[in-house]
């Protein structure tokens, strides 16, 4: 027996004061609310209803009982309809995984916005390089750049990103600048992240470098503060290097070997009844940021 079924079927037969226009109203057979009462009262052990050819009387338990039943079902609305709305408008806690660099300078602003939008919604900003668990982690959603492992998540591309190489106007000017990727074991290099070889694309074949860097580092800041002080040609990132490629500082090379972009996504675990405070971050990303970075 559905305990809030029957007693949603008693209240109904109490106020109209019979079993048919019950059943009428809840779109049920005579035989159905009957044999849900009939249950409902065994379960309580108590009679709730007198019935007669002529009419249903509440029995003093029964009158008890529908008190009790009307204030129960009223807060059971009220928690479908709390549910609902929370849904429909972003509310609660809002947690966010980022890498570090492109969180910091990407997605804090577009937080900074969503904050203002949505008075409702707290909001976490957590910046790692590290893959996080979502569901262990308690994430709502993560921003990842490159091509995404096969999961249960669920994805949404949200722009794109090339990784370039680059190095300063005066290194180039004294050393000359690579025109092949073949080149590059002839320069000082400064390697960035794991990857031990570079790889470049000519005419839809991949082509594959091993560079004999003088630095490296897993910050592609400090690969870029030593690039930008002559240290020679690096591999980050297309965002890593923007700031300093728009002010002169340094310059792309090899741009026409450069791999296809890698897409960024913003991930979560599932579609399925999407919570508004995601939906809306989702939406305002797509709305609001530029990210396809070449």
């Amino acid at each position: 027996m559905d305990r809030l079924e029957a007693m949603h079927v008693f209240v109904t037969v109490a106020d109209l004061r019979g079993f048919a226009p019950a059943a009428r109203k809840l779109r049920l057979s005579p035989s159905a609310v009957t044999r849900l009462i009939a249950a409902l009262e065994e379960h309580l052990g108590a009679r709730l209803l007198q019935r007669t050819t002529r009419q249903v009387r509440l029995t003093d338990v029964g009158t008890r009982y529908l008190e009790r039943a009307r204030r129960i079902l009223a807060d059971v609305e009220e928690a479908d309809g709390s549910a609902r709305e929370e849904r429909n408008r972003p509310s609660g806690r809002l947690v966010v995984s980022a890498p570090v660099g492109f969180g910091r300078q990407h997605v804090g602003p577009v937080m900074t916005d969503y904050l203002k939008r949505y008075p409702e919604v707290a909001c976490e900003l957590r910046l790692s390089d590290n893959l996080v668990n979502l569901v262990e982690d308690a994430v709502d959603a993560a921003v990842r750049i490159g091509h995404l492992a096969d999961s249960s998540l669920v994805a949404r591309q949200v722009g794109e990103m090339r990784r370039i190489t680059v190095a300063t106007p005066g290194y180039l000017k004294r050393h000359g600048e690579p025109k092949t990727p073949e080149e590059l074991p002839d320069h000082q290099t400064i390697a960035f992240g794991p990857a031990t070889s570079w790889r470049f694309l000519r005419e839809g074949r991949e082509i594959e470098v091993m560079p004999s860097p003088r630095f490296t580092s897993n910050s592609a800041d400090a690969a870029l503060q030593y690039a930008e002080a002559g240290g020679g040609v690096t591999r980050v990132l297309a965002y890593q290097a923007a700031e300093r490629l728009k002010r002169g500082r340094l310059k792309i090379v090899l741009a026409k070997y450069e791999q296809p972009p890698l897409p960024i996504h913003i991930v979560y675990p599932t579609s399925r009844l999407l919570s508004a405070k995601v939906r809306a971050f989702i939406d305002l990303v797509v709305e609001t940021a530029d990210w396809k970075f070449g």
